[in-house]
């Protein structure tokens, strides 16, 4: 099948990009002019920790408007258009008293909107958190609806705390009812239910009651409750099953174990009533999709898999998610970028060749490694860059493209395709020198023990740097449980250290999800020992690469990074310079009290979170840490930072502490507070570091 597409979509490909390539080419000499190269300009921390000039771009459902989020310092507004004149003024909607994070169309003439504030919470001790609210208005903002809304029936100080921090979350738009939406509420103080809602009279109708053991619902686009998870324990331990619903009863269909880590979703629609997709990965590597006939309760042939990543879900441009006549556009699966896209849609496969050749993005192959065995393959991208389909909408005759263009040195750049016309809506960080950002690849290296660890290599630009070897930066991810993309890092962290002269290395390091069993498994009871192995010998590759002085190598995480960085900070094994941790995890067992009453998270994760723990300790601190930690953390609380630090300087041990006001577990509320945090990590690479990095 693939073959196949490839073959139908190389000429429409080229096609397209003949008819693109004059009008950017165009754009591109204008922006570059026919002057020398300009000088390669380092972005600023205060660049850097600017929020996107413009991003989150949606075309409605009928074609007729486009939206975006635009930032102007610290306000984010939404900016609506009509897609037919997008010179004309569009309408910008605001907010008072809350900030904009994000909007979408509800339907063709409303928007869902997302906002947050910082909240405080005073009884005997001070909670301070953020509030996030859901609101729905018009396309001028002239009025604005909280659905669902809650009464103030609150008594209990915890009470309060989760009726102030719940809202409804939307389960279905329901595209062909131009009134009702599907709604899911915790915000009554009662048990999570499930309303169709009016969004023209504001009334809800309960078409769902959920229990306490209930979890996800699938509603279909009519409105109506098709599958919930569910939770339970039985003599072989916790477990997740699938209910689906036919003639109005509830029948358990999967059942799965926690402990065994096997996961079984319901992800879509089938192509025919009565079947849906699901994802499963019992007794496999990695997660595939199949058909599921719910009558029958029978699992059919594979739809969709993947060899070295997860399978995801399908994807259709149908409006009510359900498949074309013929099939699905394409699937969705983990990749090298995150979300990647197979696409069987040969239209859709030419669209984006054309695109990106009109773009000048190249074609390159990246080799993808069983971390296990090492066989290797090669799939195909562009050179330092993705570029994704977001949306196809049916505008008059023709077909609408939205696509974004991005990669860890490519700023999100997002372009409208409209017949033969491709135009550049915006580019998120217009001031940034993409030069600057050096360049990125994806690579494998070994561990001590021989297995292969993926990761992200991203190296500064010689013309601005110089050649290497050069100071390095491991950076490993939060989670553990997450991974990193091939993807513009929009905290900055990535691009500030790489314009700074530094090679970052994101390994993928045991324990880390989405690189399949056998990674994800390796981590098990692993914490600070084999899972900090595979960070240390990443340094080494480096090194043995010829690309970091070993004498000037730094370890920064955030999160279970932060985790990594107090292991660092304390393991014999001197391989960094210096270590950063921001809102990192010191004492395991705190946290793992914290959530062992939960029973499904203590059989998950009894045998995952073991291994070293940092603050027992804090007071042999090897190396110079620098640790930072903010105020409204309620992920990672801020005792964990305190503890560590407080015992470490107790011991005369070389620690700095930094606490960032107003700023959460991520995202940053200001532009200053995400400026400070940049601040904080180039100023102790630069001047800490035991004598600077």
């Amino acid at each position: 099948m693939q073959t196949k597409a490839f073959l139908r979509a190389r000429p429409l490909a080229l096609a397209v990009a003949a008819g693109l390539l004059s009008s950017v080419a165009a754009s591109a000499q204008t922006a570059a002019g026919a002057n020398a190269p300009v000088a390669i300009q380092a972005p600023s921390t205060a660049l850097l920790a600017q929020f996107p000039k413009m991003t989150g771009f949606q075309i409605s459902p009928d074609g007729q408007h486009m939206l975006a989020i635009e930032s102007q310092g610290d306000t984010r507004n939404i900016v609506v258009w009509k897609l037919a004149d997008l010179s004309a003024r569009p309408n910008v909607i605001g907010a008072r008293n809350m900030q904009i994070v994000g909007a979408s169309f509800l339907k063709n003439d409303l928007l869902a909107v997302t906002l947050m504030q910082p909240f405080d919470l005073r009884t005997d001790t001070l909670t301070k958190t953020f509030i996030n609210k859901l609101l729905f208005t018009d396309l001028e903002g002239k009025n604005w609806i909280e659905p669902m809304a809650s009464a103030d029936i609150a008594r209990s100080d915890e009470a309060k705390l989760t009726q102030a921090l719940a809202r409804p979350s939307v389960l279905n738009r329901m595209p062909a009812d131009p009134d009702h939406v599907v709604l899911e509420s915790d915000s009554r103080g009662e048990t999570r239910d499930v309303f169709r809602y009016n969004v023209r009279t504001q009334t809800s109708t309960r078409i769902l009651r959920l229990g306490e053991d209930d979890g996800e619902v699938l509603v279909t686009p009519q409105g109506q409750p098709l599958v919930k998870a569910r939770s339970g324990s039985d003599a072989k331990g916790a477990y997740i099953a699938i209910d689906i619903r036919t003639a109005g009863n509830w029948d358990e269909h999967f059942r799965s174990y926690v402990k065994d880590r096997d996961v079984i979703n319901v992800v879509a629609l089938g192509q025919t009533p009565g079947k849906v997709i699901i994802s499963s990965n019992v007794g496999a590597e990695f997660a595939s999709l199949y058909e599921y006939d719910i009558a029958a309760r029978k699992i059919g042939d594979k739809v969709f898999g993947h060899k070295y990543f997860d399978a995801a879900s399908p994807r259709t441009f149908n409006a009510d998610g359900r498949p074309g006549e013929q099939g699905f556009d394409g699937y969705v699966y983990e990749g090298v970028s995150g979300n990647d896209t197979h696409w069987d849609n040969p239209e859709v496969e030419a669209v984006l060749r054309g695109v990106a050749q009109a773009l000048g993005l190249k074609e390159t192959r990246y080799q993808l490694k069983s971390v296990a065995t090492g066989e290797a393959a090669e799939v195909r991208g562009f050179d330092g860059a993705n570029l994704r389909l977001l949306q196809r909408v049916k505008v008059g005759e023709q077909f609408a493209y939205l696509l974004r263009a991005s990669g860890p040195a490519y700023p999100p750049e997002y372009y409208l395709l409209l017949g033969k016309e491709l135009k550049l809506l915006a580019k998120e960080r217009p001031e940034i020198d993409r030069r600057a950002l050096g360049k990125a690849n994806f690579v494998y290296y070994k561990a001590r023990d021989g297995l292969h660890i993926p990761a992200i290599l991203s190296t500064p630009n010689p013309a601005l740097c110089g050649p290497g070897p050069y100071a390095a930066v491991v950076h490993p991810h939060g989670g553990p449980w997450a991974r990193d993309n091939f993807d513009y890092d929009g905290s900055g962290w990535v691009p500030m250290l790489v314009s700074q002269c530094r090679v970052v290395l994101q390994p993928q390091f045991r324990g880390s999800a989405g690189w399949g069993r056998t990674l994800w498994y390796a981590g098990d009871r692993e914490w600070g020992q084999k899972m900090q192995d595979d960070k240390d010998d990443g340094a080494r590759w480096l090194v043995g690469e010829k690309l970091a002085d070993p004498k000037r190598i730094a370890l920064f995480g955030f999160s279970y990074g932060g985790y990594a960085a107090f292991a660092a900070s304390v393991r014999p094994d001197e391989v960094y310079k210096c270590a950063i941790a921001g809102a990192g995890v010191s004492d395991i067992q705190r946290i793992w009290a914290r959530f062992f009453t939960n029973p499904f998270f203590r059989q998950r994760q009894e045998h995952t979170v073991r291994g070293l723990n940092p603050l027992d300790k804090a007071d042999q601190v090897r190396i110079p840490l620098m640790v930072y930690h903010g105020d409204r953390d309620q992920t990672v609380p801020l005792i964990q930072s305190e503890l560590f630090v407080d015992k470490a300087k107790a011991a005369g041990k070389p620690v700095e502490y930094r606490m960032l006001k107003d700023y959460a577990h991520g995202p940053a509320w200001t532009r200053k507070t995400m400026e400070d945090q940049l601040n904080v990590i180039s100023d102790y690479l630069k001047k800490g570091c035991g004598g600077g990095l």
